[in-house]
């Protein structure tokens, strides 16, 4: 029974639980004191081996409830059941765009549309790094230049492809030479 008590709790929480890991403590706070499978004090020391384990807090804390709860099979139950709605999301997502892909590929509406939706995430992930330009994480010219570079590298390939700028462009190619470039330069 106690399988099916993590297994369904948890699977609520992670098709429920939106926000991120922080966001979904309280939910799993609720399910541990629902059943009593731990005391409050125990939880809290889960809460923070989870914050300092790699990985989502969320998903460790699952990890760790699951095994104080039952051992092993109850972490793997756990880990397995908060993720499971998430996983089957995405593959729906991703079935119903390969089925629509296939269907009106030759569409010139559908293909404006996913022109445009580059543009929309492009914009997003602008979004985020102009959230990130700060007076403290820019300490000199060369760190702008630095972080121009690696914006033009990473816009060039929709514009000019080629394999020199596909490569160049590669996310974590561009991580190394940023922090390579970093560690020559600030030393």
């Amino acid at each position: 029974m106690i399988y099916l008590q993590l297994f369904l709790s948890f699977f609520k929480i992670g098709l429920f639980g939106f926000g991120g890991g922080l966001a979904i403590l309280s939910l799993i706070q609720m399910e541990v004191e629902r059943y009593g499978w731990m005391s409050q004090q125990e939880f809290v020391d889960i809460v923070a081996v989870s914050q300092v384990t790699p990985g989502p807090i969320g998903i460790n804390c699952a990890t760790y409830v699951g095994y104080t709860t039952a051992g092993f099979w109850g972490s793997v139950l756990a880990t397995s059941a908060i993720v499971l709605p998430s996983l089957i999301i995405m593959l729906s997502i991703c079935k119903a765009y390969f089925w629509l892909n296939k269907k009106f590929h030759d569409n010139p509406y559908f293909t404006q549309t996913l022109r445009m939706l580059r543009f929309t995430v492009l914009g997003l992930i602008a979004s985020a790094a102009l959230l990130l330009i700060k007076p403290t994480n820019f300490i000199d010219s060369v760190s702008w230049i630095i972080f121009a570079l690696v914006a033009f590298f990473t816009v060039l390939p929709q514009w000019y492809k080629n394999k020199v700028t596909v490569v160049l462009s590669h996310p974590i190619l561009l991580i190394v030479l940023a922090g390579i470039a970093g560690y020559f330069i600030y030393r």
